[in-house]
């Protein structure tokens, strides 16, 4: 906050050119003056008025260039022990420059007219919003020979209601008529595999990050803000990084498998197969069959055969297990276990830091924990995964896939085929 400037004292005795002690005096108490709060200068004017007696208050207000009317004011107060005076604040309520709406009551409905026409709404709730800059409106209302600043006008537009507001992701159309049943069967399916003692897990792929001297959404404490480049060129990245999550939401334990190349079927189904085979991860009782819980898009979803092949080929016939999944209903991959319970907390551990090199990465993922005892392990998968497999229908038809009778294209069972193993 800028400071006051010194008052210059306007008594015969600082305005004459002759050397005087009493104009040290003035100055010291004019510098005293500036470090006093409104009623406090009032006050000490008050007590030096008293203390010159006859014409004190004469002589104060031209030294300190407060009115002598307010000193006056300062002597009352003085004399009543300053009852009624605030301890907590400078003025009493009610105090200071009246707002413009009780000045101007018209200001609130011209304003409500000036925005009529750029207003928006959030259609879930009752908040509304406007599309102009503050200063836009207040240019509008100054035109209209309102005096109000920006301030002002953010304040009355809170006052009706209205709030700065970005883009909400919301609209997602109508849900699937068996969004609820597929649901209660995902949750009937868990349980079941749970009081069996088999693996449920849930997999999905996070936002594929660049990995270089790149911004990273968020904000780190730390004494300067690290410099990175100005724009996220993909020519400039090290390389590009697709992690691959499994969550197993019984033992609250995550894998995250980085991929270098590309998100397709094969990296998901090799990213189960490593967190499978993995002798660190935590064991149940009968592992001979496993639940897979994913969304209902992406590399892991309903609709691509090279996912479900490899599922076969990879998992199923490989290892010697039935392989359950279940996936998400359209528009619903927020309900998945893994976004909320892994995924978002990976994200906050890196929030604001750079990702410069894939074990920065990878340090950052593993260090990631929780008050709940979230452990998270981490690994790179260097390799080349090949885009726009096609997989024919004869290769579908040879798949030992099971439909389940509720909502089957999402939910199905891959059994191993004989002789596979």
């Amino acid at each position: 906050m800028p400071q006051r400037p010194v008052h210059q004292c306007e008594c015969a005795l600082c305005q004459s050119e002759e050397d005087h002690p009493d104009k040290i005096l003035h100055h010291r108490m004019n510098v005293f003056f500036i470090r006093l709060d409104e009623q406090q200068r009032r006050w000490y004017a008050a007590l030096e008025a008293q203390r010159l007696g006859h014409g004190g208050a004469t002589l104060v207000s031209q030294i300190t260039g407060i009115h002598a009317d307010t000193i006056r004011r300062g002597l009352r107060e003085l004399e009543e022990d300053l009852e009624g005076r605030p301890i907590d604040r400078v003025r009493l309520p009610g105090g200071g420059r009246k707002r413009i709406e009780e000045q101007t009551p018209t200001v609130v409905t011209t304003l409500e007219t000036v925005v009529e026409d750029s207003i928006g709404g959030d259609p879930m709730g009752t908040k509304i919003w406007v599309s102009h800059s503050l200063r836009h409106l207040t240019q509008e209302l100054q035109s209209l020979e309102y005096q109000v600043c920006p301030t002002t006008v953010g304040r009355l537009l809170r006052d009706l209601d209205y709030s700065l507001q970005a883009n909400c992701k919301r609209f997602t159309g109508d849900p699937h008529p068996d969004r609820d049943l597929q649901f209660r069967y995902i949750a009937r399916v868990k349980r079941l595999f749970w009081e069996a003692g088999c693996p449920v897990i849930c997999v999905d792929a996070k936002k594929r990050e660049l990995i270089g001297n790149f911004k990273n959404s968020g904000r780190v404490w730390c004494r300067e803000a690290e410099i990175v480049n100005a724009y996220d060129f993909r020519s400039d990245a090290v390389g590009i990084a697709i992690p691959y999550g499994i969550y197993d939401p019984l033992h609250n334990f995550g894998a995250v498998y980085v991929g270098t190349s590309a998100e397709t079927g094969e990296f998901a189904v090799d990213a189960i197969g490593m967190w499978y085979e993995d002798s660190d991860r935590p064991t149940f009782p009968r592992e001979d069959k496993l639940l897979v819980l994913c969304d209902g898009g992406g590399s892991n979803g309903y609709r691509p055969r090279l996912w479900k092949r490899q599922l076969q080929i990879h998992l199923a016939d490989r290892l010697g297990i039935e392989i359950m999944v279940c996936h998400y209903p359209t528009g619903a991959s927020k309900w998945n276990p893994i976004e909320h319970r892994l995924f978002n907390h990976i994200s906050l551990n890196w929030a604001g830091k750079p990702l410069c090199t894939y074990e920065t990465m990878l340090g950052y993922i593993r260090g990631t924990t929780t008050t709940t005892g979230l452990k998270v392990k981490a690994e790179l998968v260097d390799r080349t995964y090949q885009t726009r497999i096609k997989v024919s229908d004869a290769e579908m038809a040879a798949l030992n896939l099971t439909r389940r009778p509720i909502c089957p294209r999402w939910n199905y069972m891959i059994s191993p085929r004989s002789g596979a193993c």
